[in-house]
């Protein structure tokens, strides 16, 4: 009991234990519920092989989809209606962060109010994102989280009694272990050498060079910021930039401004690049390759691929999904760096032990969970059926719900006079817009070569 408390002192073993707990809890109920005869059927290949389902399936969930009445995305009728969903994720997030809160000796009846308040905004940004129309052009719920947040802290401010529930990298972290278990070891092979070039060579090249024109071209006073936004570019967006920020100890502003720009070319890269690369006679392989390994967001990655085609689609998402397997390279290599070079100049002491403690440790929850699903998908009978269940019919809302409940978070810490003091004449913004042309250069050139 007391180890456990003492983990949940701790964002990043907070994470580990409700991530990987709920990802447990998930993958155990479908396997003991399977269909008599499923691991023999599936294992003898046969043609209908009995399904995997998941107890959890209804329990959490999104607004649906809606047209003209925004009541629809959470009741449209008995039959058609996501309620049930919505409260049991808002149950599920009172009960795992209100233990965590009470693990801390926080008052849990002050964080259950502010909680329930910053569901709302929360849910207030995926009822917007569920829109047909907004829907259609694939403005996700990150990028009306993190306004909502904004608009209520730079008009009104930060409201006092919603702050004990605004833990931006509790809820990001979380989501992040939950998502470690799609990023599936299998899909190395599916593109094999082709894909790791694109994935695995352009983004630490771009990584190295972006970080080194900020400091020597553009002097950027803060190396932090330089990182975060180099990595943040250059690797996968904003799951990159919060391992790579709390492995260089940013500051928060650092991290806002860097997904602020991020999402902002996210959505007008989404919408050019399939026409640049219709524009340039690029095949469906190529065209592909170059949306999955420059577009920061994975959801914007598929619908852009999509819009070339399903094969551009299946390229995309395949070299994005390799590309976030770098998180933790990523995040241990900037620990590293840091340790060795950037803090030995104030005098700190290198050592491994330096380097463990600034290490996100919600990585290892990340990588496990990706190593755990890839095995069973592997080896499992019935495996890939089995991982299908256990995230789409149970994590997988809850992973969406947790990024949002950031991103609301990261709007409501956040005001518009932090962000202009943190752009230091441009620079940011210049260092962003270069390293992702260099970006779509390199990545163009391999993905043609390679494919």
């Amino acid at each position: 009991m007391g180890t456990v408390r003492a983990a949940l002192a701790s964002d990043d073993w907070a994470a580990v234990v409700i991530g990987g707990g709920l990802l447990a809890a998930s993958l155990t109920l479908v396997a003991v519920t399977l269909p008599t005869g499923f691991a023999a059927a599936h294992a003898d290949g046969v043609a209908d092989a009995p399904a995997a389902s998941n107890p959890l399936d209804g329990w959490f969930g999104k607004p649906g989809k809606w047209d003209s009445n925004p009541l629809h995305s959470v009741w449209r009728s008995a039959t058609e209606n996501q309620a049930v969903g919505v409260l049991g994720t808002l149950t599920a997030g009172l009960v795992l962060f209100g233990a965590v809160v009470a693990a801390r000796g926080e008052s849990v009846a002050a964080f259950a109010k502010a909680f329930v308040g910053l569901f709302a905004l929360a849910l207030l940004a995926l009822v917007v994102t569920a829109q047909s129309t907004i829907k259609a052009y694939n403005l996700e719920y990150a990028l009306w989280a993190l306004v909502i947040g904004l608009a209520i802290s730079n008009t009104v401010g930060l409201p006092g009694w919603l702050k004990p529930a605004t833990r931006t990298e509790l809820y990001i972290k979380t989501g992040l272990v939950l998502y470690g278990a799609k990023v599936l070891i299998g899909t190395l092979y599916q593109l094999g050498g082709p894909g790791l070039a694109v994935a695995w060579v352009v983004t630490p090249v771009v990584l190295v060079s972006t970080y080194w024109f900020g400091q020597k071209v553009l002097g950027i006073e803060s190396r932090t910021l330089n990182m975060v936004i180099s990595a943040d570019m250059s690797v996968c967006g904003v799951s990159a930039a919060i391992a790579t920020a709390s492995a260089c100890r940013a500051k928060q502003r650092e991290l806002t401004l860097a997904i602020s720009i991020s999402l902002m070319f996210t959505v007008v890269m989404m919408i050019l690049l399939p026409m640049a690369a219709v524009a340039l006679g690029l095949s469906e392989e190529v065209g592909g390759a170059w949306i999955g390994g420059t577009i920061d967001s994975t959801g914007a990655v598929v619908a852009s691929g999509q819009a070339l085609g399903e094969r551009a689609a299946t390229v995309a998402i395949t070299i994005k999904l390799i590309q976030n397997l770098l998180i933790g390279v990523t995040a241990f290599g900037v620990a590293l760096y840091w340790v060795r070079y950037v803090d030995r100049d104030s005098g700190a002491k290198p050592s491994l032990w330096e380097v463990w403690t600034r290490f996100p440790k919600f990585v290892i929850g990340f990588l496990g969970a990706s190593v755990v699903f890839s095995a069973v998908q592997a080896w499992a009978p019935g495996g890939e059926l089995m991982v299908d269940a256990a995230l789409k019919q149970g994590t997988e809302p809850l992973r969406s719900w947790f990024f949002c409940l950031a991103f609301v978070s990261i709007g409501l810490e956040s005001n518009f006079r932090e962000l202009a003091g943190a752009i230091e004449g441009g620079k940011p913004l210049l260092l962003y817009v270069c390293g992702q042309s260099l970006n779509l250069a390199l990545t163009l050139a391999m993905a043609s070569l390679v494919f």
